[in-house]
């Protein structure tokens, strides 16, 4: 039977948290599919609040152990002891910041969280590599683009998927998704979407500008296959894959939008209604504003409606091969914007699964992966 995802009319409290916590946690779904249950437990178990403060030094004082295991296992030369707690230093330092940074103690979680990610892929076969690009954007936005790079081992010049996450979820939850491109010979290469991580920008119409450098790069390097790599987005970062599709047709092989909006999800009535959805933990406004740049409710409504695609005229031109993904019940994003951009432009591929947001499955990620490696793959040639 579908998990149908429902909306409620408050925030969880401390107690319901907790066992919707370790409920995602035996399922292995995001935001707690990176630890097992015995580490989630523990830490649930003596969390004290949901607050900033409480929230930041429960999780961080587990990954601090978690690191230090990983340093002493490192000097040791147990290579794969250490990269294993240095992934489950991330996954503690990954909540300690979720779902966004907006205190100084979730901020430096954050940091923390990058440390031990890249702690860990140093040790990946072969290792991640950090790139850094310039950007120039507007005044007051970041000078550079920062990514991961994955590349499968045994391959000349494999193509490529850029993908990124949603408003919570960052280039260091990529893992996964590139785990399973590597093994059909893709390369990776995970990025923070705009708003989020290390982007450069807000989440403003234009901020898809962050990934054109990104783009010029791979199709400069000799060693990868990247002129048109294809981009997965997935939750709101399906958005900024359906406006790249649509925008810059010629430059990807191909989009997914794998739960995230178009239209209606940037409506009023849809803002409103789905503040606290059963399918997400805490604070999904207050991420949603920091993804967007808006210190009040009134710019959070008002930086939303202004991402309507279907206002900017844009869905009835070019478009890049799409595939669509969502939950048949997801009441973060309206399934109603898939419905929407079937209807206008160039035919579009989509697959909806049970339950709610994004459509979790065994066979979803799976799926998304075999699509986006056979597009890469044929028009790489």
């Amino acid at each position: 039977m579908p998990n149908a995802d429902t909306v409620h009319e408050r925030p969880r409290t401390l107690e319901e948290a907790k066992a919707w916590m370790l409920d995602r946690t035996r399922k292995c779904i995001h935001p707690m599919n990176n630890l097992s249950y015995e580490d989630t437990e523990g830490v649930v178990a003596q969390l004290q609040g949901l607050d900033p403060v409480n929230w930041a030094a429960a999780w961080t004082a587990a990954g601090e152990a978690a690191f230090a295991a990983g340093v002493a296992a490192r000097e040791a030369g147990k290579l794969e002891d250490a990269k294993a707690q240095f992934l489950r230093a991330d996954g503690f330092f990954f909540l300690g910041r979720f779902p966004c940074p907006n205190h100084p103690d979730k901020l430096a979680s954050a940091a923390r969280e990058r440390d031990a990610y890249l702690a860990a892929g140093a040790l990946f076969d072969p290792p991640i590599e950090r790139v850094s690009v310039p950007f120039q954007g507007e005044e007051g936005d970041g000078d550079e683009v920062v990514f991961l790079l994955r590349r499968p081992k045994g391959i000349e010049r494999p193509p490529v998927i850029v993908m990124w996450g949603g408003v919570d979820a960052w280039k260091e939850q990529m893992t996964a998704a590139s785990d399973l491109a590597l093994k059909q010979g893709v390369a990776t290469v995970a990025i923070d979407g705009p708003g989020t991580g290390e982007s450069p920008v807000k989440g403003r119409p234009g901020a898809e500008q962050q990934f054109l450098p990104v783009f010029d790069w791979l199709a400069a390097r000799d060693d990868l296959s990247g002129r048109l790599p294809g981009c997965l987005g997935r939750s709101f970062g399906g958005y900024w894959a359906t406006r790249l599709a649509h925008l810059y047709p010629d430059r990807i092989a191909c989009g997914v939008n794998w739960g995230g909006g178009a239209h209606f999800m940037f409506q009023r009535d849809w803002i409103e209604s789905s503040r606290y959805p059963d399918s997400y933990l805490m604070e999904l406004v207050e991420t949603r504003m920091r993804m967007l740049g808006a210190r009040t409710e009134g710019e959070y409504v008002e930086f939303f409606e202004r991402l309507s695609l279907l206002d900017a005229g844009m869905l009835d031109g070019p478009c890049a091969p799409m595939l669509l993904v969502n939950g048949r019940e997801d009441k973060q994003c309206p399934v109603a914007d898939i419905d929407l951009l079937v209807g206008h432009g160039e035919p579009k591929s989509v697959r909806m699964f049970p339950g709610g947001h994004m459509g979790i499955t065994p066979q979803t990620l799976p799926l998304i992966i075999d699509w986006t490696c056979r597009m890469v793959k044929e028009r790489a040639q």
